[in-house]
């Protein structure tokens, strides 16, 4: 029998990026609460429970497993092919144009390089999947939804996509990949990420929440502010 040949085995390169505040320049989820609210589906005060939601999300105090099973049951019986016409429209309309030109450009540069790009979120597919599609990117790692027949449950794949949920389904993806954490990247703004900066050989800190800047300083990592996209 042949021995491999070396190529084959050389380990992959992965650049990772999160979604809210890394490639888009706002909160997906938010955006959501405001296409909800415009089309009259909730009220200002849940709108303002949404907002204040993502309020104590960015200063650590959100128990965002609990939070985001809560959030899922307003999808129960709800048809999976519905929301997914549903969040065509709404991205095209609200998500694309908030889009960072820099990190559009940094996507491109690692699948320019060979590198497995991929997005790891906790959103769900159904605004991952999309945005994936708008900058050529194949991967995708994100808060799935239990569905039935076509409807969803009213529950969540487990773990979510979030904190330690991450490194469970990046575990998975790497291992099927054939990638190498440690010659990888991974862009994100916010701290709860630091379960994930902390694998990577190269984190990459992008328009860092304020205890996610300091961290950052602290270890001397490479932080970026990226420019506002044109309106």
């Amino acid at each position: 029998m042949s021995e491999e040949h070396p190529e084959r085995r050389r380990p992959r390169v992965g650049a990772f990026f999160d979604m809210d505040k890394t490639l888009i320049a706002e909160n997906s989820g938010s955006l959501y609460m405001k296409h909800r609210y415009e089309r009259g589906e909730i009220d200002g005060m849940e709108l303002l429970k949404g907002f204040g939601a993502y309020v104590q999300y960015k200063l650590g105090v959100l128990d965002i497993r609990n939070w985001t099973r809560k959030m899922m049951l307003q999808f129960e019986g709800r048809s999976e092919a519905d929301l997914e016409r549903e969040t065509a429209e709404w991205f095209d309309e609200l998500v694309a144009p908030a889009i960072y030109p820099e990190a559009e450009e940094l996507v491109l540069e690692h699948q320019k390089a060979g590198d497995v790009v991929a997005i790891v979120s906790g959103a769900t597919r159904f605004v991952v999947e999309p945005l994936a599609r708008r900058l050529g990117i194949d991967h995708m790692l994100y808060t799935r939804l239990e569905v039935e027949d076509g409807c969803f449950t009213g529950r969540v794949v487990e773990p979510i996509c979030f904190e330690e949920g991450k490194i469970y389904w990046i575990q998975q993806f790497i291992g099927q990949q054939g990638i190498d954490l440690a010659k990888s990247f991974f862009y994100t703004d916010s701290v709860t990420d630091m379960p994930l900066l902390d694998l990577v050989g190269h984190p990459k800190v992008v328009n860092p929440d304020p205890l996610l800047y300091r961290r950052a300083v602290r270890r001397r990592w490479p932080v970026h502010f990226f420019e506002p996209p044109p309106r």
